[in-house]
C-alpha cells in the first residue's frame, strides 16, 4: 500500500514547481504518521499518508470527505472538516516547515450555489496561522485545485531539538445560495476513490 502511494508521489513530483529550500535536503529517512484524525471529513481509518522518496513533500489521501446540500443531503452535511495531528520525524541536524500546500477534488454546484475550501497549519504549542479560504461559485461541474503558498522567508519552522506535532486543519463547506435545495443537489469533495493524492505538502528544510 505504502509503495503504491510513494509511486504516486514520485509521479506527481516530476511536474511539481521547484521550491528553493532554506538549506540542503536531508538524505536520511523522513517519516510522517497520523497521530490523531478528528472531524466529519476524516473518519477513523479513511486517511493515508506517505512521504516522497526525495523528502521533498508528503501526501495525504482522504476517502470520505464530501460536503453537500440539497436533495438527499443531511443538514449536517453542509460542512465537513478534518483536524490532523501529524508526527513528522526528520534526520538529526535538520528542521522543517511547510512552504506550499496543494488541494484538489471534484465539485458540482447548481447555479447560485457556493462552496469553500479552507485550511490552516501550526506546530503543537504555537499559534495557528491565518486561515486561507478559497471560494467557488455555481454553476460549476468540474475538478478543482487550490494552492496555499508561503514566502520562504516567512515560513515557521519546527523548533530545533524540541519535537512537536504538526497540526493541519482543513474544511469544506457548501451553501445552496440562491439555488433551490428542494430540487437541486450541490457538493464539493476532497476524497479520492481512485486513491490519487488530494492533499500534498511541500517541505522546506534548514539545518539546526
Amino acid at each position: 500500500m505504502i509503495s503504491t502511494l510513494l509511486a504516486l508521489v514520485v509521479a506527481l513530483s516530476v511536474n511539481a514547481p521547484t521550491v528553493t529550500a532554506a538549506d540542503d535536503v536531508p538524505v536520511g529517512r523522513v517519516t510522517v504518521d497520523v497521530v490523531t484524525a478528528n472531524g466529519s471529513g476524516c473518519p477513523a481509518g479513511t486517511t493515508e499518508v506517505a512521504v516522497a522518496d526525495d523528502n521533498s513533500e508528503f501526501i495525504l489521501i482522504h476517502r470520505s470527505y464530501v460536503a453537500r446540500v440539497g436533495v438527499g443531503a443531511d443538514p449536517t452535511d453542509i460542512r465537513k472538516n478534518c483536524q490532523l495531528s501529524l508526527d513528522v520525524r526528520v534526520p538529526g541536524g535538520f528542521t522543517f516547515g511547510i512552504v506550499r500546500a496543494d488541494y484538489s477534488g471534484r465539485i458540482n454546484l447548481a447555479a447560485g450555489a457556493q462552496a469553500w475550501q479552507s485550511a490552516n497549519y501550526y506546530f503543537q504549542g504555537n499559534s495557528s496561522t491565518a486561515r486561507r479560504v478559497h471560494q467557488f461559485n455555481g454553476p460549476m461541474r468540474d475538478e478543482w485545485a487550490t494552492t496555499d503558498m508561503t514566502d520562504p522567508g516567512s515560513v515557521v519552522f519546527a523548533p530545533c531539538g524540541d519535537h512537536r506535532y504538526l497540526n493541519i486543519n482543513t474544511a469544506l463547506r457548501v451553501s445552496a445560495g440562491t439555488s433551490n435545495p428542494q430540487v437541486t443537489s450541490s457538493w464539493i469533495s476532497m476524497d479520492s476513490p481512485d486513491r490519487n493524492p488530494n492533499n500534498r505538502y511541500r517541505f522546506i528544510w534548514k539545518r539546526c
